[in-house]
């Protein structure tokens, strides 16, 4: 478990390469299998190869606690039905475009910097209909940035440290989901939740969903958080991998090529029947 109160977090902390799982990882891996405990930011933790759970409460607010199963399940449910609508690749294409837009007039540029600020406009765009470059959107960032800074701080809740502005960020983001659900619901009003958009996945779970308000406050932010750090990796390590293989760019662009081609069949064959 390390030292008091510091426990393994400096090993833990360790700047590693990105291809890799990390020296701490590895070496814990090989001494006490696939799941172990240490003591990490100052807090008993249980960690795996894939994920890590804590009982600090501003991480996921007591998602590990609760059953993961079950925002799994819903955000199952909600993919299901964005592929159904095709809705998924038409709301990456306008982050994608809104992006470079805001990039207009940029000589340099980090690919890591803007692979996270894509993924969070395509994030806030799936789960809430936020529109990147907005003046709420760009706010909500700054807030969730503020809030990611915090996460692997240690937790001292003192004035001007960063985890007590990251619990700030994190009532304010709480806050701001729970406004869009009210206005959503005072909208509808007496009309039944028929009249509710299902097409993102607040108004999913608002709709479909039997979860109170604060476990659809807690999925949100649990997702809004899971698939932007994923995803902003991803896409910053293929921007920095494929640089270097331009076999494997044209093989991209073959296939890209090849997906347009046949939406475009599909689109001309829908055309002809009707």
């Amino acid at each position: 478990m390390g030292w008091p109160f510091i426990g393994e977090t400096i090993g833990y902390l360790k700047p590693y390469s990105a291809t890799t799982i990390g020296e701490f990882m590895e070496q814990h891996i090989a001494r006490y299998g696939k799941i172990y405990k240490s003591h990490l930011f100052g807090e008993p933790t249980i960690l795996s190869e894939e994920y890590r759970w804590d009982s600090r409460e501003m991480v996921y607010a007591g998602f590990g606690r609760r059953h993961a199963q079950r925002h799994e399940d819903h955000l199952s449910q909600l993919l299901e039905q964005c592929q159904a609508q095709d809705s998924s690749l038409a709301g990456g294409r306008e982050a994608d475009l809104a992006s470079l837009e805001l990039l207009e007039g940029e000589l340099y540029l980090c690919a890591q910097d803007e692979a996270k600020k894509f993924t969070f406009n395509l994030m806030a765009r799936h789960i809430m209909s936020l529109d990147p470059g907005k003046p709420e959107t760009e706010q909500l960032k700054k807030e969730y940035i503020t809030f990611m800074k915090g996460v692997v701080s240690p937790p001292l809740n003192l004035p001007g440290t960063a985890y007590r502005r990251a619990l700030k960020s994190r009532s304010t983001i709480l806050k701001f989901i729970e406004r869009k659900m009210d206005d959503r619901i005072r909208k509808v009003g007496d009309q039944g939740s028929e009249k509710l958009e299902d097409d993102d996945l607040l108004g999913w779970a608002l709709k479909h969903s039997n979860l109170s308000k604060e476990q659809i406050l807690d999925l949100v932010l649990s997702l809004l958080f899971a698939g932007h750090e994923t995803s902003s990796v991803s896409i910053a390590l293929a921007i920095y991998f494929l640089q270097g293989c331009p076999t494997a760019v044209h093989q991209l662009q073959e296939e890209h090529v090849e997906i347009a081609r046949a939406k475009k069949e599909i689109r001309r064959e829908r055309i002809e029947l009707g």
